[in-house]
């Protein structure tokens, strides 16, 4: 499907359903925990979002500089080993800071399935809620990645929020002339 039929999709259809939301098991549940992440965290973040295949790859130095500058809008699913499985990078808007924008959110390949990204999500919306007061999330999505927009369907249903869909840069915005189109996704109001 070409970029612009993706885009005649999204103003045409409601976000896709959520997807009911799974319970880690058991297993997972004790041997998982989400946490801040820290700067020897961020050549795992790397690999995490290299190893998905949709993200957009940044640098391994903006990892670490993610990780250090900022950890209080970010957080790491961590297993029992205390090795990152997953994580969510996110920053407060400078022009509305009651708006949480995600930047990346991945979750390893071997640990997919199990609730870790929803639980990444709900974790860092919490605690940057009560440090910061929260009152609406971003993220940006290309067309085509289902799995990303029922995601963020989901999250918006736990919360009771609406989620708005509109494009916010057009395939020919970007200078390397081969980006899909990101479609910003915003999901509001929030109440913790």
């Amino acid at each position: 499907m070409t970029a612009h039929a993706e885009l005649a999709r999204y103003r045409k259809t409601p976000p896709p359903p959520p997807t009911p939301t799974q319970t880690p098991t058991t297993s997972t549940a004790s041997t998982t925990h989400v946490d801040r992440p820290r700067p020897g965290d961020g050549p795992l973040l790397w690999r995490l979002a290299r190893d998905s295949r949709t993200l957009d790859l940044n640098s391994a130095y903006s990892y670490l500089l993610w990780c250090r500058d900022f950890a209080g809008t970010s957080a790491v699913a961590r297993d029992r080993a205390g090795r990152a499985v997953g994580f969510v990078s996110g920053y407060l808007r400078p022009d509305s800071p009651g708006t949480l924008l995600v930047w990346q959110i991945a979750v390893d390949e071997s640990v997919r399935g199990l609730g870790i990204a929803g639980a990444l999500l709900d974790g860092l919306s919490a605690r940057v809620a009560a440090e910061h007061g929260l009152s609406s999330l971003e993220t940006t999505i290309s067309p085509g990645n289902r799995a990303s927009e029922r995601l963020f369907a989901s999250y918006a249903e736990r919360h009771g929020a609406t989620l708005t869909r509109e494009v916010l840069f057009a395939a020919e915005e970007f200078p390397d002339g081969g980006h899909a189109p990101e479609v910003l996704h915003r999901i509001g109001p929030l109440h913790f």
